[in-house]
């Protein structure tokens, strides 16, 4: 799974469930591998973390925009 569906996947999830959306906030490293059912490197994790982030605080360009920065892209 790349890391963009991982993103997506987590990012529908506690979009879904404010109880899973608070957790996420105090512990989103617990909530993305319950969600993803595996146990991540800190690399991808952490670049998980800031994509969700990223969608859930509606910055310009949004998920599209995380992934254009993710890769070098203007």
């Amino acid at each position: 799974m790349d890391i963009k569906a991982m993103v997506e996947k987590v990012l529908a999830a506690v979009k879904g469930d404010n109880n899973l959306l608070s957790t996420f906030t105090s512990n989103p490293t617990k909530v993305i591998e319950k969600i993803l059912g595996k146990d991540l490197p800190d690399e991808v994790v952490n670049k998980v973390i800031a994509g969700v982030k990223d969608a859930l605080k509606g910055n310009a360009g949004g998920i599209l925009g995380f992934f254009k920065k993710l890769f070098g892209k203007k």
